[in-house]
Order: structure tokens, then sequence, then C-alpha cells
């Protein structure tokens, strides 16, 4: 997997989704869980995203936000609505409460109705919080790029009722994430992250590649740069420059993130075992690295730090 793919590991939409809800003016929702990460995706009319400090965004037809928690926000028909706000969030649409289907009493239809679908997303572990801390506080993305395929699936499982549907509108949101936050990454006059613009050189992004398909081999500069074809000062030197640090201090900074979900998500697993798994034979080498990329122990990190900061 890719440096991109694999800041999506455990980020899914199982039965977190608030709904398609046809919401008719005037109307809000108040995100008040506090989730991560929130999809907002309109079929159909429009709405704004409004959050504390910063410009309020408005959606149109075939356009989606993502929005970066935790705190909360609103989504509203327009800026200054006289509806009450709804509180609702990552547990709004539970089975009991009807799934995808559940519209808390507003109507289907109606003058200015806006369709929308929402899904929270509860990022958990280390790893996808790299990609949260690549993201502004609100990305839209337009229509007229990859999400549009997407968002025409949604919009007729939307208007279905069938069997398995919360499975198929759970992949699609899946799938409109990710869509969505590379469009945003893609876009022109963007700034993407260094290591995701990096992806685009051939030899840098081999060397990225590598580095995420294989973190627990012995690499050396010399290894990784056999791998992709060039000299050892050439892969040193693009790989610093568009990535901002050499190969093997990402390489040790990616092995203390895999590193670090494996110490909260493995609970049974040893110092010893995580260190062989992200490529240290010697423990104390692994505890050494650790604490100078992580600032505490593995020990102390599993006893204290991980699961307050990735709920």
């Amino acid at each position: 997997m890719d440096s991109f793919g694999d800041l999506f590991r455990g980020m899914r939409a199982q039965g977190s989704l608030f709904g398609s809800s046809t919401l008719s003016p005037p109307w809000a929702l108040d995100f008040v869980d506090g989730a991560p990460l929130t999809l907002c995706a309109v079929i159909s009319g429009a709405g704004w995203i409004v959050t504390e400090g910063q410009p309020p965004v408005q959606l149109h037809a075939g356009e989606t936000a993502v929005v970066r928690g935790p705190a909360p926000f609103l989504f509203v028909d327009e800026v200054g609505t006289t509806a009450e706000p709804v509180a609702c969030g990552e547990h709004c649409a539970v089975p009991e409460q009807g799934g995808t289907r559940y519209r808390r009493g507003w109507s289907d239809c109606g003058e200015g109705a806006t369709t929308l679908v929402v899904g929270a997303y509860p990022v958990r572990g280390e790893i996808s919080r790299r990609l949260l801390d690549a993201l502004p506080v609100v990305l839209r993305v337009g229509a007229g790029g990859a999400s549009d395929a997407v968002l025409d699936h949604l919009a007729a499982e939307v208007a279905a009722d069938t069997p398995g549907q919360q499975v198929v509108l759970d992949r699609l949101l899946d799938w409109l994430l990710v869509c969505a936050v590379r469009d945003y990454f893609d876009r022109p006059g963007g700034e993407p992250p260094a290591w995701y613009a990096a992806q685009r050189d051939p030899v840098v992004g081999d060397a990225l590649r590598l580095l995420h398909a294989e973190p627990a081999a012995p690499w050396s500069v010399a290894t990784l740069a056999t791998r992709t074809g060039v000299s050892r000062s050439t892969l040193a030197k693009r790989f610093a420059d568009l990535v901002g640090e050499p190969p093997l201090t990402y390489l040790t900074g990616w092995r203390m993130t895999l590193a670090a979900d494996l110490l909260t998500e493995r609970e049974s697993a040893t110092v010893a075992e995580v260190a062989r798994v992200v490529g240290y034979s010697d423990p104390f080498a692994f505890s050494v690295a650790f604490k100078r990329v992580r600032g505490m122990s593995p020990s102390a990190f599993r006893r204290t730090g991980a699961p307050a900061r990735s709920a």
C-alpha cells in the first residue's frame, strides 16, 4: 500500500451514518458528538457548513465537504437560519433509530428541499491521525472531479430501499472520502503535504511505496537506492528535497507510528514482539528510537497516551 492509502487504515463507515435526509428549509443540524472526521455530501439543493473561527462554506448539489473535528459544527440551510438546531453526530443513525432512512420528521419533498448524506468517522490510531493533521478544518470539494462518479452511485442508492443498503452506503462513503481528499490534494494551486506530492516522483514515489510495503525490512539508503534504480546520492537528495527529511528518518517515523498503534491494539504483545514487527531485532534499540520520536517509552505510551488521543 502507498503512503496515502496507508493513512486510511481503520477508517471505515460502519453504521455511523447520520442518514440520507431530505430537508425542507429552514433546517439546521448541529453536530455535537465531536467526531474526528465527518463527511457531508449534498445530493440536491444546497447548504452551509458553519464552524467556529472559520468563514462559512457553502455546498451545492454534487459537492462534498470533509470537516475535521472534534469541535462541533453546524450544517444549515442558510447562514443565520431561523431553524432550531437539531443535535446529531456520530451516533445519530444507529440501527434502532432507522439507520440511513432516519429523517427526524422532516418532509421528503418541498420547494428548496436539500437531500444530503452525512457520515461520521471515529478515527482511531496514530496512522489515521497523520491524515487528520494534513487536513484543514473544512475541506470542500466541488463538482467535476473523481468524486462525481461516487456521488452518482450514492444518489442512486439513497433513492432505493433495498436489502443491504447500509453496507452499500457505508462503502460508498469510504470511497467518497478517499476521492474527496485526493481531489483536494490534487486541486490546481493546492499545497498538498510533502509526502503526498512526492509520490508522483518516479524515484521518490517508488521509495515511499517500498518503505510502506516493507517497513520491517533492513533498509539502508544503499539498498533502497538499488531497489529504485538510482545512486545513493541521487535518492538521498531527491527524497530529502521532496519529502523534507532523509529516507531513513522518514522510515523511523513511520515505524514508530506503526508501533504506536500496535502497542495499543495488541495488548498481549510484548514490547519485544512489537519491535520485531516494525523491524527491530533489539527491543532496547527500538525503545530508544520510540522515546526519541514519541517523547516517552513504549511501555509509558501503552499505559497513558494513545487511547485518549485517538478517541
